[in-house]
């Protein structure tokens, strides 16, 4: 058990001993030093011991100091003049005895064991605060430079509607989150949503580069996944013509996504001439490295390395690589997502398009279909289309699209009849169409392609367009 001296006086001082009152345990032992009878609590606690005197007077307070081994002294004070006088009775009789005091006046000290907190600074702290926009961060704890943060979600972030396993946290960690004034607990299939609070540790600058990002709400994909985007050209399985269009696409895609840096992991190379071009349209950009692979480590192993070491936050996949579904299964414990090329590549997307499907997956990625769309400076299409007469009610998740396309003032289409929407969406050219990642997509078809009638697995099944598949929590 610590014995702590508390020395107070002030305008402060009833509040502050009331606070260590109600914050009492037990485990420490108090000496209070008073002057003013209106301080001293009406119940008082047995570890704690009172003393009315002035503590400014040496005798006084070294009888004090000399009864017990302190372990710390807390000083609030209403006087410049007393603080100094205390502090120098006390460092007379204890050179190393930790000392706080609450300053209001500038006190400078060269003293290693004296921790001064700026009253002033912390009542202004508290004021802005409470001023919309502005980050709420700790002030007396840890290396109190502001390593812990608290962070609102606001409608329209594009951490909105994510999962926390999803969210690329390196130097910072989410450790606690507030909803509804409760205290939830934090798990990776835990989504955020809107006016969410988040506690957040980490490094104060990386911090802050979060609490922009996540108070931002357009121009941010592929965070919250990540910051680059990494392109896996197997050349093995491609033609000569076929990866000359990827690599056109991927010169628009580069130019068009707000991503810090291009990876180019180049596996199986069969042609030198093509490398070569390769080399030569990306080599001298600093924001792009082209690694190669020659040993065939295979698809599976070097995702798994690369997703862990360079910090991507969007994959960009050939339609070639789905033809053997049982082969990339292992890319939904990735959690990132996915940009499958189509076969129709010309390096234009004149609009983005989804087909609502179940309520649950298409919310989830409704901050990417806008933000995505912000980027391209593109339309966005809905197809609310009904063939088979669905009992799910559609209407809160349209009004959810539409309260998102005003937040990131983005212009959307909205399509509603009883048509297929597969026959619809064949008849769109120069589209990127937008779907949840599912697990039900990597899974092997039937060969009566007849028999399904949903339109994510259909629609993933296509070949001809562009498509951007976001990871989900499936329930």
């Amino acid at each position: 058990m610590k014995k702590i001296l508390v020395i107070l006086d002030g305008i402060v001082a009833k509040k502050l001993m009331k606070r260590i009152v109600e914050t009492n345990t037990r485990d420490n032992n108090y000496d209070v030093v008073y002057m003013n009878d209106s301080i001293v609590p009406e119940n008082k606690a047995s570890n704690f011991t009172f003393y009315k005197f002035d503590p400014t007077s040496e005798s006084k307070l070294a009888m004090v100091l000399d009864k017990d081994i302190h372990s710390q002294v807390l000083v609030a004070l209403n006087s410049k003049d007393e603080m100094l006088n205390v502090i120098k009775n006390i460092r007379s009789r204890k050179s190393n005895l930790p000392i706080s005091i609450l300053d209001y006046w500038g006190i400078e000290l060269s003293d290693p064991y004296l921790n001064i907190y700026k009253g002033i600074e912390v009542l202004a702290n508290g004021m802005v605060e409470r001023l919309p926009n502005i980050p709420v961060m700790a002030q007396n704890i840890g290396l109190k430079q502001g390593e812990i943060m608290e962070i609102k979600i606001p409608f329209g972030s594009s951490y909105a509607y994510r999962y926390i396993g999803s969210i690329e946290q390196r130097d910072w960690k989410i450790f606690g989150l507030y909803r509804n004034d409760q205290l939830v607990n934090i798990k990776p299939s835990l989504i955020l949503k809107p006016n969410d609070i988040i506690l957040v540790i980490g490094k104060p600058t990386v911090l802050m580069q979060i609490y922009n990002a996540i108070g931002k709400s357009q121009g941010q994909f592929p965070m919250p996944f990540g910051h680059n985007i990494y392109l896996y050209l197997d050349m093995f399985i491609l033609s000569k013509k076929r990866v000359l269009d990827i690599v056109e696409e991927l010169k628009y895609l580069n130019k068009r996504l707000k991503n810090s840096k291009l990876f180019i992991r180049i596996t199986r190379p069969t042609n030198v001439g093509i490398l070569e071009y390769i080399k030569d349209i990306f080599g001298k950009n600093d924001a792009v490295e082209i690694k190669m692979d020659y040993h065939d480590i295979g698809m599976e192993k070097l995702l798994k390395s690369d997703t862990k070491t360079l910090d991507i936050g969007m994959i960009i996949l050939a339609n070639e690589n789905f033809k053997d579904k049982s082969k990339i299964k292992h890319l939904l414990d990735l959690k990132l997502p996915i940009f499958k090329l189509g076969e129709n590549l010309n390096a234009s997307i004149k609009r983005t398009v989804i087909i609502l499907n179940d309520i649950n997956s298409y919310e989830q990625i409704s901050p990417v279909v806008f933000d995505v769309a912000s980027q391209f400076k593109t339309k966005t299409k809905i197809f609310d289309m009904d063939p088979v007469g669905e009992d799910e009610d559609k209407t809160h998740l349209l009004d959810h699209f539409e309260n998102l396309s005003k937040i990131f003032n983005e212009k959307i289409e909205i399509i509603s009849n009883d048509k297929n929407p597969i026959r619809e969406l064949k008849k769109q050219e120069n589209i990127l169409q937008i779907l949840p990642l599912k697990e039900g997509m990597l899974n092997k078809r039937l060969s009566w392609k007849f028999l399904y009638t949903n339109p994510d697995l259909i629609s993933f099944d296509m070949r001809k367009f562009n498509q951007l598949l976001i990871p989900i929590i499936e329930e």
